[in-house]
């Protein structure tokens, strides 16, 4: 598995965010029950000017935001890997055989001020943020009711899975 993690900020994070990525994400692909097991995935973890030209550019929105997912693989039903062939070019890096789920970005500061404003610790906001994204790398959306309801509670039952909730994160 490569996990490639780059923080463009000063900040020195009070966790070993590559093990907390990696964690994550065989935790939401176990989940998921994708049939593969090694993965390429790239997280930045930048700042609120740099995310907010980012989804300026490819979104065309004029805000800073917490979070943005760019997904490598396409899926007609969310969390649904079986249309995804072994070895397809397409969804796997050709050197090694991982399945190429995509790239995170995620503004520190943003994720700051939500952890305080939630109530929980800043590890816990990261890890939500992660597990957002990974949900969206996988098909999920929350455009509508029911799926914004459908990718709280895959949410809640990961972290807390793992022992990230808002109480002990």
């Amino acid at each position: 598995m490569t996990f490639y993690v780059e923080n463009e900020t000063e900040e020195v994070l009070p966790f070993d965010g590559e093990e907390l990525v990696k964690k994550l994400t065989l935790t939401v692909m176990e989940r998921l029950e994708c049939p593969f097991k090694d993965y390429s995935l790239n997280l930045t973890f930048t700042d609120d000017e740099t995310i907010h030209e980012i989804n300026r550019e490819y979104r065309d929105m004029d805000k800073s935001t917490d979070v943005l997912s760019f997904p490598a693989l396409e899926f007609e039903t969310a969390g649904d890997f079986s249309h995804i062939k072994e070895g397809d070019p397409e969804c796997f890096d050709m050197e090694t055989g991982e399945l190429i789920l995509g790239d995170i970005m995620i503004s520190l500061e943003h994720a700051h001020r939500q952890a305080e404003e939630y109530g929980h610790s800043f590890r816990r906001e990261i890890a939500f943020l992660i597990t957002h994204s990974l949900l969206h790398l996988s098909g999920f959306d929350h455009e509508t009711e029911e799926e914004r309801s459908e990718m709280e509670s895959l949410q809640d039952e990961i972290l807390n899975g793992i022992g990230i909730t808002r109480e002990n994160g």
